[in-house]
């Protein structure tokens, strides 16, 4: 079995469990040849990932919010951590003053941690995501009034 053939056939299998990550090992005359293949559909994460919006009534309330305020959206999918390391201290909390520049979140994706800075000046009205939950492109991240 060719490996196209083997990704295809495990992506299937993992449709049907609800697995998002995978890690293929194939073995040659000459050596072996390591692939981690990373599958993430959005279904599967709001599965696996219950502080994701995923009611309606989550939803309107996340649609409520950014409506009175300016959201900070996320530039890419990935982890959002709210602190630098854990147990330390989160780079901003509600009610916080903070400036244009000012790194209120990291992403992680491709195992590279991405600074999220504030666009705009203000004091944070909400924080729509908890520490550790996987986001989308464009998903509001925080209210700044």
């Amino acid at each position: 079995m060719s490996f196209r053939a083997t990704v295809e056939s495990m992506s299937k299998i993992m449709d049907e469990m609800g697995i998002t990550e995978l890690d293929l090992e194939r073995q040659f005359l000459f050596g072996v040849y390591r692939k981690h293949i990373h599958l993430s559909k959005q279904q599967a994460t709001a599965v696996a990932m219950p502080s994701l919006p995923v009611s309606g009534e989550t939803k309107a309330a996340a649609a409520a919010a950014t409506a009175s305020g300016h959201a900070l959206k996320s530039p890419m999918v990935g982890v959002a951590y709210l602190a630098p390391e854990p147990g330390a201290k989160p780079f901003t909390t509600v009610g916080a003053q903070i400036k244009a520049g000012d790194t209120v979140a990291l992403i992680e994706a491709m195992k590279t941690f991405n600074p999220i800075k504030s666009d705009r000046d203000g004091t944070v009205k909400e924080i729509l995501v908890t520490d550790g939950a996987a986001v989308e492109f464009d998903q509001p991240i925080i209210v700044i009034e």
